[in-house]
């Protein structure tokens, strides 16, 4: 017979990949394609909290405002701080990697990307991400 820790475990997992699903489909709904790439194949999308998901409170961890949707490598620059943007929507590179590196990746410092979806809630999770998490 299992412990009920080990119940309340499972029930916790199972309603935390529930409330992912439609976190996910809310995200893919206001960001439905890359905006850096533009791949809308929602396969090889990743859904990219803007406030890391250990740093976040429930609500925000579920929050489809507190994301971006990144194929792999962006969401890797993004999520490890090599790269944010601006609240209008422009570039942020760390000097953390070389120019070269970026090149190659296809991207550069102040670059506009005017398919990011931008609102009110972004921007606040933006300064987080740009104050905390971006290699300076």
């Amino acid at each position: 017979m299992e412990r009920v820790t080990d119940l309340k475990e499972k029930f916790t997992q199972s309603h935390a990949r529930i409330g992912q699903g439609k976190y996910r489909e809310k995200l893919l709904k206001q960001c439905p394609i890359c905006p850096i790439t533009l791949v809308s194949d929602d396969r090889l999308l990743i859904a990219s909290h803007i406030k890391p998901w250990a740093k976040s409170n429930s609500q925000e961890q579920l929050d489809p405002h507190n994301s971006f949707m990144f194929t792999p490598t962006f969401d890797f620059l993004f999520d490890r701080g090599f790269m944010s943007f601006t609240n209008n929507k422009k570039t942020i590179l760390s000097p953390f990697l070389s120019k070269m590196t970026y090149s190659k990746l296809n991207i550069s410092d102040n670059r506009i990307i005017s398919q990011l979806v931008m609102d009110d809630k972004r921007e606040e999770y933006l300064k987080y991400h740009r104050a905390n998490i971006l290699k300076r």
